[in-house]
């Protein structure tokens, strides 16, 4: 009978606490990695259209590579930078660029700088849908930041609609 008790007070136990489970966890969308690859191909695409040698990183939301090109002729350098510009926009949820500007000497930001992994360079843009981080793309070895975002730019562009699918 004590056996049968115990197992009717567990039973109950675990239905309350399941029915609670939405208070303790979350959900959240996450990047495939074939989702990562077509990005990284596209502005890999955009960027040799435009007679630039990069390396592009595509990350998940905390930063992690998901996904790393890089152009033949690229320097050996880029695959790390482009690394570097993908975590620092997935951390800090802002473009590199918007980085830059904010961590400027004498700004109240600027000691951002000096932390592990920030590149305060243009070409990272974190990579959204429906308002949430979900990623970010870095690229690097164009001849100026801008340049980089703008092949960043348009490779999130190229697929943005399929990642505001419901």
């Amino acid at each position: 009978m004590k056996y049968k008790i115990s197992l009717v007070l567990m039973a109950s136990t675990l239905a309350a606490t399941g029915s609670m489970a939405a208070d303790y966890l979350t959900s959240q969308r996450d990047m495939r990695t074939s989702t990562a690859e077509v990005i990284a191909r596209a502005a890999l695409a955009e960027c040799q259209k435009k007679g630039y040698t990069v390396a592009v990183a595509v990350t998940d939301r905390s930063g992690t590579p998901l996904a790393i090109l890089r152009d033949d002729m690229a320097g050996a350098h880029t695959p790390s930078i482009a690394i570097g510009k993908a975590w620092t926009a997935a951390n800090f949820r802002m473009s590199t660029t918007e980085v830059v500007a904010v961590s400027e000497p004498g700004q109240p930001a600027a000691a951002i700088r000096n932390l592990p992994n920030v590149v305060a360079l243009g070409g990272g843009l974190p990579i959204q849908t429906k308002g949430t981080t979900i990623g970010a793309i870095g690229v690097s070895g164009a001849p100026g930041g801008h340049l980089d975002e703008a092949c960043a730019q348009t490779a999130v562009k190229s697929i943005q609609s399929a990642l505001d699918l419901p």
